[in-house]
């Protein structure tokens, strides 16, 4: 019955606020507003912080017409990482007017289909990432509770229809989102605004002061484990497992001296990673930037992460530990390429004694030498349009259409 009731009153305050939103609909858009969201308002990161930054370095008189969307749960803590975002609460009175007057939305990820747009606002998606796993029209069977795999389908396709642009980082990914999303609109091809800084801080300098600041140590070598969020290990709900596929002693034995290894876990299991006795040597880094974690490490270690895309930009080398591969097989099958040696840019081991043999090897070489040709197809394949301009791109498409949009 307490069920019932929330979720009635849920409605009638939706209901309120779609009402709202029709009424400032009929309002003219404000110029030079702009309203960002990552990953539906969880966050302020990925490409919409990126072209942000961007677009407030080059026009910082815009910083009062700027607004990034972020759930109220999310407020307090985002607001005390970014106290100079003019933030505002998503799906709330004081939100309305701005998302329903702003000239443009840029995002990463879908509006509802109920939430309606403005006929003037010009909404630029993002997306957030090259595609490993099937993608709206392309999943065959959706399993979600009340709906049905063609309405899944529709409302992904109808949400699409919305998006003025839409940002490809690769051909790869370009000829996916055509077909998935089935967008008809205005492509824009100029890779991922958020891998702009693995080009522009991808030097000594500064990969020294990194080190030294997100470390305390200017280690020889950093290792980087970012491992797929495995929401179907929980404790109960809310609380999740998470334990190391390997031996710490071990992993340390492997790679010698002076080396780090930094762990990036969902942040609802970092307090669970135990790096006792290693503290020294282990960094777990759940909420860091992990475009910093790219650029301080010298090897990837993941499973079935979408992160190697992004990591290839930097053309070093990957290691892939499905240790639980067999648990994944069906999951597998939704992906978009064959997950296995023969595609993927690094060795792939789902065993310990292998996994320390691969850690050998990168020791004694600093590389997967039977390897380096796959990671060069890799990056050519997935990176062919990054240059680090892609944020700047767009904040000069957002000036241009600025220019040209008549406001009344």
């Amino acid at each position: 019955m307490k069920k019932q009731l929330i979720h009635f009153l849920k409605l009638i305050a939706r209901l309120g606020l779609i009402v709202m939103n029709d009424g400032f609909l009929c309002m003219a858009i404000k110029k030079d507003t702009v309203v960002f969201e990552s990953f539906n308002g969880k966050d302020v990161s990925d490409n919409p912080y990126a072209i942000y930054q961007q677009l407030l370095a080059t026009h910082p008189e815009l910083r009062e017409k700027l607004y990034f969307s972020v759930k109220p749960k999310e407020y307090k803590r985002l607001h005390k990482e970014h106290p100079e975002i003019h933030l505002v609460k998503r799906f709330t009175p004081a939100w309305v007017p701005v998302i329903a007057r702003a000239q443009f939305w840029v995002m990463n990820s879908r509006m509802p289909a109920w939430w309606h747009k403005n006929q003037n606002t010009i909404y630029i998606q993002t997306w957030h990432g090259t595609p490993l796993k099937r993608l709206g029209a392309d999943i065959e069977n959706v399993e979600i509770p009340g709906k049905t795999t063609d309405q899944y389908h529709q409302e992904f396709i109808q949400e699409a229809s919305r998006w003025q642009y839409l940002i490809a980082p690769n051909q790869y990914s370009k000829d996916i989102f055509a077909r998935a999303f089935k967008f008809s609109n205005q492509f824009l091809d100029i890779g991922y605004p958020r891998n702009d800084v693995l080009y522009t801080d991808n030097n000594v300098f500064k990969i020294k002061h990194l080190k030294q600041t997100l470390l305390g140590h200017n280690f020889r070598q950093v290792i980087l484990y970012a491992p797929t969020w495995r929401d179907d290990d929980y404790i109960q709900p809310g609380q999740y497992h998470f334990t190391l596929p390997f031996d710490l002693k071990k992993f340390f034995d492997m790679v010698g001296d002076d080396v780090a290894l930094i762990i990036r876990p969902h942040y609802l299991v970092a307090d669970q990673v135990d790096i006792t006795g290693f503290e020294d040597r282990v960094f777990v880094k759940a909420t860091e930037d992990i475009n910093q974690l790219y650029l301080i490490s010298d090897l990837l270690i993941t499973d079935y992460s979408s992160v190697m895309f992004d990591y290839a930009n930097l053309k070093r080398p990957m290691l892939f530990y499905p240790y639980d591969l067999q648990h994944y097989q069906k999951e597998l099958r939704g992906f978009y390429f064959p997950y296995d040696e023969h595609h993927l840019p690094g060795p792939v081991v789902t065993n310990s004694t292998d996994f320390y043999q691969q850690l050998t090897t990168f020791k004694e070489t600093k590389m997967f030498p039977a390897f380096n040709s796959q990671l060069e197809y890799f990056n050519q394949l997935f990176c062919q349009w990054e240059t680090g301009h892609a944020a700047d791109d767009v904040a000069k498409l957002i000036e241009t259409l600025t220019e040209r949009k008549m406001i009344k």
